[in-house]
């Protein structure tokens, strides 16, 4: 297996219980942002990462009910958790998304991956720095890189945050595909909160049968044109402090987006 798509999903919540089951139209948010990741170049499976436990068990049935892969893994250790899921996907070449982000975006995802393996790195990503719009982040990085990463890392917030030792440590190379930016970057599209909650029901609202697989330019479109939208959760977003800095980073990529 080449690529597999390893997608971080938890019940656990304080302000939105069971907040992937959320529906955004016909299907819960979860499988909403794995359809979506189902759409990258070359991903051969599409695996949720959930942690052990009962309380878990609603976020694995939507998964295995809509024919996807689902592993299971200690709750904090979440590092040791995706390692397991690699493991079980036989992947080669990884890319690590969270499943509260619905929009993420395909062709954003693939270029990422790309940029990985045009330029042979141990890490790719596109939030160093964070350009693009929150809910778009994701990272990619050879597998025998992330069982490095098991095996020597022990910093609970290295075990907690999956690739933050990789980020930081002195001998992997690091590359990153930087975000548009110009005020873009404080555009909120992750669901963690109510009013992110709100925020996605409004723009299913808005383009109907067009939410599901919207890109992130055309989504960027729609909140220039309906301020009143992004207001919604306007009050939430904050700029991400990237950990660790890239040896190399792309020119700025534009969305293209008209208001």
């Amino acid at each position: 297996m080449t690529l597999a798509v390893i997608v971080q999903a938890r019940a656990a919540s304080s302000r939105i219980p069971l907040k992937l089951l959320e529906s955004l139209g016909e299907r819960s948010a979860l499988l909403r942002c794995m359809d979506r990741c189902r759409q990258i170049d070359g991903a051969e499976l599409v695996v949720a990462a959930i942690p052990d436990g009962a309380e878990n068990d609603e976020i694995a049935e939507e998964a295995t009910d809509a024919g996807y892969m689902v592993t299971r893994g200690p709750e904090d250790d979440v590092l040791a958790r995706v390692a397991r899921a690699v493991r079980e996907a036989s992947a080669e070449t990884i890319l690590r998304v969270s499943g509260h982000h619905p929009f993420i975006d395909p062709q954003i995802c693939s270029r990422v991956v790309h940029l990985l393996n045009d330029t042979h790195a141990d890490f790719a990503c596109n939030n160093m720095p964070m350009k693009f719009p929150d809910g778009l982040q994701c990272e990619a990085f050879p597998a025998l890189v992330l069982h490095e990463a098991e095996r020597n890392a022990t910093k609970p917030f290295d075990r907690a945050s999956v690739t933050s030792w990789i980020r930081t440590h002195p001998r992997m190379r690091k590359v990153a595909l930087t975000g548009p930016g110009n005020g873009l970057e404080n555009l909120r599209w992750s669901l963690e909160e109510p009013e992110d909650l709100d925020f996605c029901a409004a723009v299913y609202a808005e383009l109907a049968e067009r939410a599901p697989m919207v890109s992130a330019a055309e989504l960027a479109a729609l909140c220039l044109r309906r301020p009143d939208i992004t207001r919604l959760n306007a009050a939430l977003a904050h700029a991400e402090e990237p950990v660790g800095e890239p040896e190399f980073s792309t020119p700025p990529m534009a969305l293209s987006v008209a208001a």
